[in-house]
């Protein structure tokens, strides 16, 4: 795997490396050590997976607070996503600042997501599925967003949004 740095502080594309022959290619998509070698949170406990129907929906700015912060691999494996990643964490030199990287079944990249900061994607066709590895159990009263459009943050989006929930909607301004 090969891991490149993005201009978040431990946020991660990963690109696989496939070995091909005449019957496709095979690659590593995972490697606890390489993680840890990095640095990189390694101890994951859950995986999730997001379909989505249509072009166009929206789901985040997406974290969970302490004590149950996670870390996300994140991977499209049908379809298309435009994938944010929002640095939330007040220490970091680019406190409110985020990236975004086009991740589709076809490039195959995925996504480190350390602790602290917020995860959205915008999907860019019909029938995209994301598939998640957590380093944290789900816990819904650690649940925390923000708004996908706060003027703090000033997230561009490549597309209209046409679905997104009303909690995803309605999270308040960021203070």
């Amino acid at each position: 795997m090969i891991f490149q740095e993005t201009q978040l502080p431990d946020v991660f594309e990963i690109h696989i490396q496939p070995k091909s022959d005449d019957r496709g290619f095979f690659a590593r998509s995972w490697c606890r050590k390489e993680f840890e070698d990095r640095g990189l949170d390694s101890n994951l406990v859950q995986c999730n997976v997001s379909f989505n129907t249509h072009k166009g929906t929206l789901r985040g700015m997406h974290y969970q607070a302490e004590p149950f912060a996670e870390a996300k691999v994140v991977r499209c494996t049908q379809g298309a996503m435009y994938d944010v990643v929002l640095d939330l964490r007040p220490h970091s030199a680019r406190f409110k600042d985020w990236i975004a990287v086009n991740l589709t079944a076809e490039n195959r990249k995925m996504l480190y997501i350390p602790k602290g900061c917020a995860h959205g994607f915008l999907t860019l066709q019909d029938r995209t599925e994301i598939f998640y590895q957590m380093s944290e159990y789900y816990n819904p009263e650690s649940a925390r967003g923000v708004r996908w459009d706060d003027p703090v943050f000033r997230i561009v989006w490549p597309e209209k949004v046409e679905m997104i929930s009303e909690r995803d909607r309605t999270y308040p301004n960021f203070v």
